[in-house]
């Protein structure tokens, strides 16, 4: 499979205070400029967006890490770029904002928000990205789809009204995203609710773009696979899940490309919450993709979980890290 390999330091002469680290090898390549006192300064060449934006379907990792501190990944977050254009926004983990501007993707392209569940590592930065895109001029509203709620988490629209409601929210200043005034031109949120404890069900679909939603297991928190088709092309985003539900293989079926989440060491006590470094394999494998990408990393070890993956699944493979772009042939 594809791997990101951490670059050496780079370590200014005589100047022990200043360390550069480069980042990963898939990122673009970095020019060294002299600016006068300043000595060398690392400046990134802005090839992410070149990347993604190419012809067809494309899926990039925004955020690739878990739910701890991690110098080197943002929390969870997706595109998915079609012709160029970012249409669709999945999960906003802390970090994500950040990446996001970084992608340069455009908000009035996109066409749908998804977010899986509600752990603060897949939604934290929703406020700050709503905040930096309110004003764009939107002739229509942005479609967001997201869980129903249950006695431990609520669903979406619980979920924004607690956040941005004119009166009760904890962030006011943005209640025109859920309760727009006359004269508002500005980004406003149209939520749509899945039922945690159903089946199936088509969310969106139109613009050549179709979305289908899967209630899947991750303790007691509804959470949402989703699968998209754009044109002949499909994308499966698993999110976080025990890999007990033998639906989510049925929905997930002969897809071009599967992300899977990968967020406990191989070999540990059972877990309500993630599927283990073995379960990804087996139903990886039973689904057969033509590849498969593993995320929301937070694994001290990610060599050895990769190991105990590939006892189950053979197929074409690829660690994630941020802002790295997968063209889905």
């Amino acid at each position: 499979g594809q791997r990101a390999r951490a670059v050496r330091p780079l370590v200014l002469p005589n100047s022990p205070a200043c360390e550069i680290i480069c980042g990963m090898r898939h990122l673009p390549s970095l020019r060294i400029v002299l600016l006068g006192c300043l000595g060398l300064v690392a400046v990134q060449a802005p090839a992410f967006a070149q990347a993604c934006s190419a012809p067809g379907v494309v899926v990039q990792t925004l955020g690739t890490g878990g739910p701890g501190h991690n110098a080197g990944r943002a929390s969870t977050s997706n595109l998915l770029w079609v012709d160029g254009r970012a249409r669709l926004l999945l999960d906003f983990g802390g970090g994500s904002q950040l990446r996001y501007a970084q992608s340069t993707a455009k908000s009035n392209d996109l066409s749908l928000v998804a977010v899986s569940h509600f752990h603060p590592d897949h939604i934290s930065d929703l406020p700050a990205w709503l905040w930096s895109t309110r004003n764009t001029p939107r002739p229509e509203p942005l479609a967001i789809v997201g869980p129903s709620g249950n006695a431990t988490a609520p669903g979406l629209v619980d979920f924004l009204r607690r956040l941005f409601d004119p009166q009760t929210g904890a962030f006011q200043v943005l209640s025109p995203v859920i309760a727009p005034p006359p004269d508002w031109a500005g980004l406003r949120l149209s939520p749509t609710s899945v039922e945690a404890a159903g089946g199936a069900v088509t969310v969106f679909d139109r613009a050549g773009l179709t979305v289908r939603a899967l209630p899947i297991p991750h303790g007691p928190i509804p959470t949402i696979a989703y699968r998209v088709q754009a044109g002949a092309v499909s994308v499966v985003f698993s999110s976080d899940q025990t890999g007990a539900d033998p639906r989510f293989v049925d929905f997930a079926k002969g897809t071009d490309l599967l992300l899977m989440h990968l967020n406990i060491p191989p070999g540990g006590p059972p877990n309500d919450l993630h599927a283990s470094p073995a379960v990804v394999g087996r139903v990886a494998a039973a689904i057969g993709p033509k590849r498969l990408i593993v995320s929301h990393l937070g694994l001290p070890d990610v060599d050895a979980a990769i190991v105990d993956l590939k006892k189950a699944y053979t197929g074409p493979l690829t660690v994630a890290s941020d802002m790295l772009c997968t063209h889905v042939n």
